[in-house]
């Protein structure tokens, strides 16, 4: 059997957050995934998560998102197993599923129906959508299950029931996953999604996921972020901001061939619709012609870093008109580093000798004190992470 594995599509996000729409991008790189998975022939497409960049998208990202199901379930015959992730309507998203199974889009948003798999010739699919521990909790009616670990140890246990032997067991689903004691280097990977700041989604342990053959995880929007060979992020198949394009991330997806007990997988690059350009350097430098020949103005998006000793050199230059001229329209981001080291000032008296605390531990202890000691949960925690993130981009 093969697989496309793919992830974190965000159907109707906005690049940096900026009001650049990206439906174009995504119109282009979900036809480009199309085109893979007929040139592999390929038996079914796996989304592992996050199929839309909110709750309630816009009109135009719900239209991309039927037209691209309708040249894949109805004009290639390709199946196509998903969840929901943590930026979908779970509630919104179970619409009709029973019709939809019946054309092959296998889509699950609730954690009862996530036990009974797909069944093929050689593998079954488990599909486990993102899940909060109360979604567990209220369906196990167990209220000793506080952390989403404690959920998926016991729902793993009811997967591992209908294991069938000699079958290889793939799970599909949409979680922070990190090898044990990795949780920092997971976060560093976290370029643009929004439980980037600590505190947020819970880190999960990968050996947690030891009795699958194949992991298909979204939620990370990079594949390097993957704790193990088996279990994978796919990452998202467009870059959604400067930090990413910084890192030069190349983005694709991973070919999953199953046979029988073994299973092989191939990264398979995507050509992005248009590319994103990080330049760093000193403003008289990003206006020379001998430099900015060497770029596809007009052609690509950029952001700068205008590299200065001190801010004041600027002043008086409307550098974005500037830089728009000589690069073209499409410019996402503009800022300003200074290069000379500053002379830190001494903390005031208020704040020396006090501990000086992350935003989200902050809230969190407003939080506990409001509630008599309540913690938030996994969930909150996660809305506490995207308002924050939200706030640091703007």
């Amino acid at each position: 059997m093969k697989l496309l594995h793919t992830a974190d599509w965000h159907i109707g996000r906005q690049l940096n957050q900026n009001g650049m729409s990206l439906l174009d991008d995504q119109r282009f790189i979900l036809e480009e995934i199309i085109g893979i998975a007929k040139r592999e022939a390929v038996d079914g497409i796996i989304i592992a998560g996050d199929l839309y960049d909110r709750s309630l998208p816009p009109v135009e990202a719900v239209r991309l998102f039927d037209e691209i199901l309708t040249r894949l379930l109805f004009e290639e015959q390709i199946p196509v197993y998903a969840i929901t992730g943590n930026h979908d309507s779970a509630k919104r998203l179970e619409f009709g599923q029973a019709f939809f199974k019946r054309q092959h889009f296998h889509l699950v948003s609730r954690l009862e129906d996530a036990f009974e798999p797909i069944e093929t010739e050689d593998s079954q699919i488990f599909l486990l959508p993102f899940i909060d521990p109360i979604d567990a909790r209220i369906y196990y009616q167990d209220p000793e299950i506080r952390e989403i670990n404690q959920a998926l140890e016991q729902v793993f246990v009811d997967m591992r029931s209908h294991f069938a032997e000699g079958k290889v067991h793939i799970l599909v689903s949409h979680f922070a996953v990190a090898k044990q004691g990795n949780d920092q280097q997971l976060r560093e990977q976290m370029l643009s999604e929004t439980a980037r700041t600590v505190g947020g989604l819970s880190t999960l342990p990968s050996d947690l996921f030891a009795d699958f053959d194949y992991v298909a995880l979204g939620h990370i929007h990079t594949r390097f972020a993957s704790p193990t060979e088996r279990v994978v992020y796919s990452g998202s198949p467009l870059i959604f901001n400067k930090d990413e394009a910084k890192r030069k991330d190349t983005k694709g997806v991973y070919l999953v061939e199953t046979d029988f007990g073994h299973f092989e997988k191939t990264f398979i690059p995507l050509p992005p619709y248009k590319e994103l350009l990080v330049l760093e350097a000193p403003y008289k430098k990003l206006v020379s012609k001998d430099f900015y020949d060497q770029y596809p103005r007009y052609e690509a998006r950029f952001a700068f870093e205008i590299l200065v000793e001190e801010r004041n050199e600027l002043e008086g230059i409307n550098l974005r008109a500037q830089l728009e001229e000589i690069y073209g329209s499409e410019i996402v981001d503009v800022r300003i580093r200074e290069t000379s080291p500053r002379v830190r000032q001494p903390r005031s008296k208020a704040l020396q000798g006090k501990e000086v605390l992350a935003e989200d531990i902050v809230i969190e202890r407003f939080f506990q004190d409001m509630t008599g000691g309540q913690s938030l949960t996994d969930y909150q925690r996660s809305l506490v992470s995207e308002l924050l993130t939200g706030i640091k981009e703007d």
